[in-house]
């Protein structure tokens, strides 16, 4: 439950309206991406659907005790009443990009059947930016007449890219970052030997998104964006700091933390633009956008470890402040 720390007034309006009889079929959990929204989708839909079956679990929030038994069943993968849609794992091992209309399609009998275990269904979709557009409207279909009890949950990063006919059937549940105390704890309790510097690295890059942050955890982040400040600042005129960059990021032992530079440069320079107007929001934002093609040509493209770390912390080092000629 800890990655739902901030989340309190999200819970208590869908709760308040599931105890009151008011809660509406459809339900969209917009924010930015990693900040515990699914985490949250799921902990609502094992409440509701605890609540629904019989004596409601001890407190007022999220929380259902694992030996609960709609928890074991959800759990297990069994509850006649559930079902989740992700993006499914391939043979290959490989994860397919979208949520097809298979899948959509697949709720048939949970949609079409009576409830089992109480007058309440739910479904969560993680993400519903990833439903291909067969299953986008395949799922609009349910949406326009949904069956009694059948509420979903469709977790959103980016809701504008979502079909405005599902946006208008569903309410929208607007979710914020977290700040700092709040990611401290739930840094804290997933890395309890996290050291005090690593901590600080982390709080940095993971700018209110818990998610992100653990992305980056073990990783020696710290370092890193040391690195990335002194460049940022200085301009690093003798590219001491870049060469240094590319020869610690460029090894193959290296690989799990060249990757993680490879989304920290970009929104390392992102992160500067907020605070810029004029030209130097403009210059910030054109050096962004080629730091972002590059590393999002990296990998598929097989190019040249260093020489691509050395190149984005060049576009990093275009944000220092021009000197003034006296």
């Amino acid at each position: 439950m800890s990655m739902l720390l901030g989340h309190d007034v999200q819970a208590a309006a869908m709760l308040d309206a599931a105890r009151s009889g008011r809660l509406h079929h459809g339900w969209i959990l917009a924010g930015p991406r990693g900040i515990g929204k699914a985490s949250f989708a799921r902990a609502m839909a094992l409440r509701l659907l605890a609540e629904a079956a019989g004596p409601p679990p001890g407190g007022m929030g999220l929380g259902v005790p694992a030996d609960h038994p709609v928890a074991r069943l959800i759990a297990s993968g069994g509850h006649p009443d559930y079902a989740e849609l992700t993006c499914q794992v391939r043979e290959s091992g490989d994860v397919a990009r979208n949520i097809s209309v298979d899948q959509v399609r697949g709720l048939h009998r949970l949609i079409h059947s009576a409830p089992s275990l109480s007058a309440r269904r739910l479904v969560v979709i993680d993400s519903a930016d990833d439903l291909e557009r067969g299953a986008a409207n395949a799922l609009l279909k349910t949406l326009e007449e949904p069956p009694p009890g059948m509420t979903f949950l469709l977790v959103a990063h980016a809701p504008a890219r979502l079909l405005p006919t599902i946006r208008s059937r569903c309410h929208m549940l607007r979710f914020d970052r977290l700040d700092d105390q709040q990611m401290t704890r739930i840094l804290r309790n997933a890395q309890p030997e996290l050291e005090d510097v690593e901590l600080e690295a982390l709080l940095a890059v993971g700018a209110g998104s818990p998610g992100t942050a653990l992305g980056y955890a073990g990783l020696n982040i710290g370092d890193m964006e040391r690195s990335l400040t002194t460049i940022a600042a200085t301009g690093d005129p003798d590219n001491r700091e870049r060469l240094a960059l590319a020869r610690q990021l460029g090894t193959k032992a290296a690989r799990q933390r060249y990757e993680a530079f490879l989304e920290r440069a970009p929104a390392f320079i992102a992160l500067a633009a907020r605070g810029r107007t004029g030209q130097a929001l403009g210059l910030a934002l054109d050096h962004w956008e080629q730091a972002r093609q590059l590393a999002a040509g990296a990998i598929v493209l097989a190019l040249e470890s260093q020489s691509v770390v050395f190149e984005l912390a060049g576009h990093v080092a275009a944000l220092a402040p021009m000197p003034v000629n006296g």
